[in-house]
């Protein structure tokens, strides 16, 4: 179907961490391998745009795409003048390879397509809002803006390059991360000329690690890229699906021997920016409360990061929250992804009966600038697990963690009088908390809340409800007969009727059960 839709499958293509490989091997065709436009559909669209032949532009001009993904598709050429090329990319490339680019050339009527599948997405989202449960949790109108304005954003490739430029600034004092340089001169709205940097895609495991690269390391540092760019930068690539990113392999000789072999490193190489992420300062200070509380399992400072970013409902049990957490920790804390796979089911299903309750009221909702990032992570956990079947989360967060927890502590002597007044006052407090127990229990006051207790209330409830409308069936059905029976036909079709939707009920009522 194209368009947004491929956005959809390039997601689902990544997550091996939770789909089966039967789903995962047929979808990754979309992460670059869409079926192509033709070449003279591409070379209309980049006259156009340069308002003059494609020989004159280019010396050389790849008819074959080097890959093709929702939006638009990559052509290898070479430029004609090396004045194009800036300075760093001739010293780093050399004088042979000054002149190899990709042009990325946007699909044509690619904008009549975008506007066709938003339209059938708002239809659906304006559905989605009058059912109560997704009203109360999201916005679905605002989150619908967001994506709109996003994607129209990938589609400016003028605005992919300046994207591609601040990324590269973030990180240009990291000598492993890698960032194709635009070539200006040969970028409009439709058209982004970049440098050739296409290498191992990271998904290519048997290529990673024939290039003597260890898999392990590449998930590392994938994670520990991205936790930088969200935590420190405020600015992440929003799409890390497996077309998008490369392992570049760099022989480096040792200069302290004469052997001609050397020893291989390499880079970790990002393409296309036209989909980012930008965090306002107070969504990365919850964001790193969040991460201090999961790499320290501490179940407040979680829930703490919880009301910081504005994700859970007015009236959410925070006590009750805060033990679901608790327990979360206690039970799979530290577990790889291959281990919290093969988890007992037993072990889930009494989690989920101990916290019934909460679970069942979900008292979470969606802000507008957590879709990209929500996304993100998403294709990362899948994209690190599978370079490391045994890529371990908790171990990879808490180095990261504990990294934020020094640079608070470094902040003085503010934060150390904030942590002494959370302390003494929790302390100070103690008494007056016994103090108001002790009178709830001489008023009687004090009530018990476990989440067996509500769920048995409840399965009491529908068996009475059940029960009323067993009654009733009964009740209808005898009543309709008779009067069937005794010439009032009327009377009787409509209690016979009556009985008929009264079963229905009991039947849907306990399929709920």
């Amino acid at each position: 179907m194209g368009g947004v839709l491929i956005k959809v499958g390039q997601f689902l293509s990544a997550r091996v961490d939770v789909l089966p490989s039967e789903f995962t091997d047929e979808l990754t065709d979309l992460q670059d391998e869409v079926p192509p436009e033709t070449f003279e559909a591409i070379r209309g669209v980049v006259e156009a745009e340069y308002g003059m032949p494609l020989a004159e532009k280019f010396s050389f001009f790849d008819e074959r795409p080097l890959a093709a993904a929702s939006l638009g598709q990559v052509h290898r050429a070479k430029l004609i003048s090396r004045l194009a090329v800036s300075e760093h990319t001739l010293t780093e490339q050399g004088d042979h390879d000054a002149f190899d680019v990709v042009v990325k050339v946007q699909r044509p009527d690619i904008e009549t397509i975008i506007a066709t599948d938003l339209s059938a997405l708002r239809t659906v989202g304006n559905w989605l809002q009058r059912y109560r449960p997704i009203r109360r949790r999201a916005d679905v109108p605002r989150l619908l803006d967001e994506f709109t304005r996003v994607l129209y954003e990938e589609i400016d490739y003028l605005a992919e390059g300046r994207n591609a430029e601040t990324f590269a600034a973030n990180f240009k004092d990291d000598e492993w991360i890698k960032v194709p340089e635009v070539v200006w001169t040969h970028t409009t709205r439709r058209t982004l000329t970049l440098e050739d940097v296409f290498a191992i895609k990271i998904t290519d495991y048997a290529a990673i690690t024939a290039a003597g690269i260890d898999r392990v390391e590449v998930a590392r540092r994938l994670l520990d890229t991205y936790l930088r760019q969200i935590f420190e930068h405020g600015f992440f690539h929003a799409d890390p699906h497996p077309g998008n990113l490369f392992v570049s392999p760099i022989h480096q000789v040792d200069e302290e021997s004469e052997a001609s072999e050397g020893k291989q490193s390499w880079k970790l190489t990002f393409v296309d920016f036209g989909m980012v992420g930008r965090l306002p300062p107070h969504t990365i200070e919850g964001l790193r409360e969040l991460l201090i509380g999961v790499g320290t399992q501490d179940a407040s400072r979680v829930v703490k990061a919880y009301q910081m970013l504005g994700v859970l409902l007015p009236g959410a049990d925070l006590d009750l929250l805060e033990k679901m957490e608790a327990k979360a920790f206690e039970q799979f804390w530290g577990k790889s992804m291959s281990e919290l796979q093969q988890i007992d089911t037993r072990q889930i299903r009494q989690f989920a009966s101990e916290f019934r309750e909460l679970l069942y009221s979900l008292p979470f909702q969606v802000p507008q600038d957590f879709i990209f990032l929500a996304r993100c992570v998403g294709i990362l956990s899948g994209m690190c697990t599978g370079l490391d079947p045994n890529f371990n989360v908790w171990a990879n967060l808490a180095p990261y963690a504990q990294k934020l927890i020094a640079q608070e502590a470094r902040f003085g002597a503010e934060f150390w009088i904030g942590e002494v007044k959370t302390r003494l006052g929790a302390m100070l407090s103690i008494p007056l908390k016994i103090e108001a127990m002790l009178v709830k229990m001489e008023r009687g006051e004090i009530a018990v809340r476990t989440p067996e207790m509500g769920q048995q209330v409840r399965q009491l409830e529908q068996a009475i409800r059940q029960l009323v409308g067993a009654m009733l069936f009964a009740s209808t059905l005898i009543g309709g007969i008779q009067f069937y029976e005794g010439g009032r036909t009327l009377f009787g079709e409509i209690l016979l009727a009556a009985a008929g939707l009264f079963l229905i009920w009991v039947l849907v009522s306990g399929r709920r059960r």
